[in-house]
């Protein structure tokens, strides 16, 4: 039933699902809005660095989860900070371990599966005992490792977690990483592997010995690099073997909360597989909303507060649930 009819309809100019890709991760100025940091230790003795905006009359707070080589301050976390925060909620924007600025302790770092740190996330959350409802936001791989902690753990879902909204998601990995080696997106590929290539080199010079660069530089595809660094760093036997077993698509049939993922259409980095439209024509809590335009966490709409379209449409959806 919840295969969701969307209304989203881009700017005239910006119908290209390449433009709605690039434009916002270019060119997107949003005011920060969390700005208050703190840091974490991690069961494993590392840490994370999260980003708040309390307010102290409010009980709700959403929790936003950024994408591969991003962190949690970029223009699309703070847009969907801003339409939060203008609505009186908490939130909390967190970085995976490396992302903030800083490299991590441990030779691990992070990868699409990494459910654990959303679960130190939000025991940290438990810990302050603050908030009595709590929703899940993540983007690409973070709506990943959202859903994939949704669907793994949905016999011990704390009950104060009350909705999720996932965005421009490879539920998919191993056709997400296979549909980004098409030549259309060599432009993609070549940035991801150019901060890849850095965190790879840093890694090396804090534990030599350990890892082997000889290949590095030929190295143009996610096959080539999580097959030679994901993998064996974060304990997978193989590229396949890591998509596989970090792919959330397997595990959405699960999820006992109202959720919803939007998947453009048109999205440069997904595949055939990551629109999972039987499971949401048969889930009466898994929302899917595939709109015919918005690219790769794009979704451009000028207007009121320069409010992008998926940020309103994740709002509407975690109150809705709120008012069931």
């Amino acid at each position: 039933m919840p295969l969701v009819q969307s209304t989203y309809k881009p700017p005239f100019l910006f119908r290209s699902a390449h433009l709605q890709t690039i434009y916002p991760a270019l060119f997107r100025k949003v005011p920060l809005v969390t700005s208050d940091r703190e840091r974490i230790t991690t069961p494993d003795g590392d840490f994370l660095d999260l980003d708040w905006n309390i307010k102290k009359c409010s009980k709700r707070l959403v929790i936003l989860t950024h994408g591969l080589e991003g962190n949690s301050r970029q223009a699309y976390m703070q847009g969907m900070a801003r339409v939060f925060s203008i609505q009186g909620w908490n939130v909390l924007s967190w970085n995976f371990r490396g992302c903030s600025g800083e490299i991590n302790r441990y030779l691990q770092s992070y990868h699409s599966g990494a459910t654990e740190e959303l679960q130190t996330i939000l025991g940290h959350v438990f810990k302050r005992d603050q908030f009595s409802e709590i929703a899940l936001v993540g983007f690409s791989l973070g709506g990943n490792v959202t859903l994939k902690y949704l669907g793994d753990r949905a016999d011990s879902l704390d009950t104060r977690i009350k909705s999720a909204v996932a965005i421009s998601v490879p539920c998919d990995l191993k056709s997400s990483s296979l549909r980004l080696e098409d030549s259309q997106n060599r432009i993609y590929m070549e940035r991801f592997m150019k901060t890849l290539r850095t965190k790879i080199r840093e890694k090396m010079e804090r534990f030599p010995g350990q890892l082997d660069d000889t290949n590095l530089d030929k190295m143009k595809t996610f096959r080539e690099f999580d097959g030679g660094f994901t993998a064996p760093i974060h304990g997978f036997t193989s590229a396949e073997d890591y998509w596989a077993r970090s792919s959330s698509k397997p595990v959405l049939k699960n999820i006992i909360i109202p959720t919803l993922l939007i998947n453009a259409a048109d999205d440069p980095f997904l595949a055939e597989d990551c629109y999972p439209m039987t499971l949401a024509r048969e889930s009466d809590r898994f929302h899917l909303e595939i709109p015919f335009h918005g690219g790769h966490v794009g979704f451009i709409q000028f207007g009121e507060n320069k409010t992008y379209y998926s940020e309103r449409r994740a709002l509407k959806f975690v109150e809705e649930q709120t008012k069931n």
